[in-house]
């Protein structure tokens, strides 16, 4: 995390603005590992690809699916495990594969999926073509253990989700674990120690493993296969590089864009490559020039557990993707679909809500850009959820969970934009506009409503009324301010 003067911490606490932060992602607990064991997690300034429409977008869907599916977090009667249920109970490859013959998501539904997404305001699906257990959500030529031939479904999730946003106008990418595999003989890791993330029941001997083994036969022919067999994909989302060289990483990013080219890679290629950076469950404590995406869960666990019954509000979402935006970034947020092929019911009724709210507000979150300084805070907000503290990079959720009312501002050409979030008081004070000399406020509106808005001017603050009968699902309100 950057460290903040005390200065300008009592100015937030008491309600001014800070000075902006730029540069810098804010490093949780779970970053700093992955720092630790990935190397920094900061590309250079992306030079070849127009990332235009993704910066506008800033809102996306991120689903994780695959055997661990089928166990729902619990196995030989246990509970509490995620999408690392294998690793947490050193489940032989061979009762793995048997485990594939239990996947069947006989509901599935691709262009329901993609519907469901466009209704949340989301703008582009990232889903998850092979997770750490190895196991392929698509039809891998080199690779038997995968969805189509290894199961009863027999399906191509990710092709018929590729065809559905392509049919849509949804922009697609796919999820691929680069430098963990636990299914491969030949994929060692470091971190936390020696063989801390690998198979070491199957394949003990971790010295003798030889990661250019893996990523020849299987994790460079699998990307190969994902770009030739869909040809929308506009977003390769690497994770856990792991023992990748900088030439293996390179060698990967020359490829794909070879057969795709402008397709967005994020940093996760590994050795510092990549067009934008991805703090995991966390969000940036200030203004970031660089491109980022915060990938966060809606629930507790990346994929699908039956105990997972707790799944972030409405609120608290507008309110993560509100401070995003703020800041310069994405919100990719992630579900984890059932083992009939379905997304929790409610899930989608929050996310739904997060839809309708932007089908109001999105003017001030599509295709905006952060203003001199992200918002007004008055309280720090609360911090936390679940911690993992075995498997720090399995789940440990540091984004706020807090709904104390502040101030987040975006901007769009000559109109800047106030959110009030969580707002309960009967008008609206910003304290610091930052308008230099040259600027002021012409006109002042409220989105969704169709009255009329008292505000004043005092300084370089402006006070704004809040209609005492308006008072939308989602208490994020959004004033219109035309410079």
């Amino acid at each position: 995390m950057r460290k903040m003067g005390l200065a300008a911490m009592a100015l937030l606490l008491l309600g001014g603005n800070a000075p902006a932060q730029t540069g810098g992602v804010r490093q949780g607990a779970a970053q700093k590992d992955a720092a630790q064991q990935y190397g920094p997690l900061r590309p250079g300034v992306p030079q070849r690809v127009d990332m235009q429409w993704w910066q506008d977008s800033h809102y996306g869907l991120f689903l994780h699916m695959g055997l661990y599916t089928v166990a729902g977090g619990e196995w030989k009667g246990k509970g509490g495990f995620g999408e690392f249920i294998q690793l947490n109970n050193k489940i032989p490859v061979a009762e793995m594969r048997e485990e594939a013959k239990r996947f069947n998501p006989v509901q599935f539904d691709a262009n329901e999926w993609v519907a469901a997404a466009r209704r949340a305001g989301m703008k582009y699906i990232v889903m998850g073509s092979k997770h750490h257990e190895g196991f392929a959500m698509f039809d891998s030529p080199c690779n038997d253990f995968n969805v189509v031939k290894a199961t009863p479904f027999g399906r191509d999730i990710i092709g018929e989700l590729a065809a559905a946003c392509q049919r849509q106008g949804m922009p697609f990418g796919v999820y691929y674990s680069l430098g963990r595999d636990w299914d491969d003989p030949d994929c060692p890791s470091n971190w936390p120690r020696e063989g801390g993330r690998s198979n070491d029941w199957d394949y003990p001997n971790e010295r003798a493993k030889e990661f250019s083994r893996y990523f020849e036969r299987k994790a460079m022919p699998q990307v190969l296969e994902l770009l030739r067999q869909y040809p929308n994909i506009s977003i390769l989302w690497f994770d856990t590089p792991g023992y990748c060289s900088p030439e293996q990483s390179q060698r990967m990013i020359d490829t794909i864009q070879k057969y795709r080219p402008g397709c967005l890679i994020n940093d996760r290629v590994g050795n510092g490559l990549g067009d934008f950076i991805t703090p995991e469950q966390t969000v940036s404590g200030g203004l970031d020039p660089d491109p980022w995406e915060s990938c966060i869960t809606i629930g507790s666990s990346w994929g699908y557990t039956k105990r997972d019954t707790v799944f972030k509000s409405p609120e608290i979402v507008a309110r993560l993707l509100t401070d995003i935006v703020s800041k310069g970034g994405n919100l990719l947020l992630n579900i984890g679909p059932t083992p009939w092929g379905t997304f929790p019911e409610k899930a989608v009724a929050n996310l739904d809500a997060v839809g309708r709210w932007l089908g109001t507000n999105g003017e001030a979150v599509y295709g905006t850009r952060p203003w001199r300084v992200y918002g007004e805070s008055f309280v720090r907000e609360k911090i936390g959820g679940k911690t993992g503290a075995e498997n720090p990079d399995e789940v440990k959720d540091e984004t706020a969970k807090g709904t104390e009312p502040d101030i987040r501002f975006t901007k769009k050409d000559n109109v800047l934009y106030v959110f009030a979030r969580s707002w309960k008081a009967p008008a609206v004070r910003v304290q610091d506009l930052l308008l230099t000399p040259h600027e002021s406020v012409k006109r002042v509106s409220l989105l969704g409503y169709k009255g009329k808005i008292d505000w004043k001017m005092d300084g370089n603050g402006i006070e704004m009324s809040l209609p005492g009968k308006f008072r939308p699902e989602v208490p994020v309100y959004v004033y219109k301010l035309e410079l």
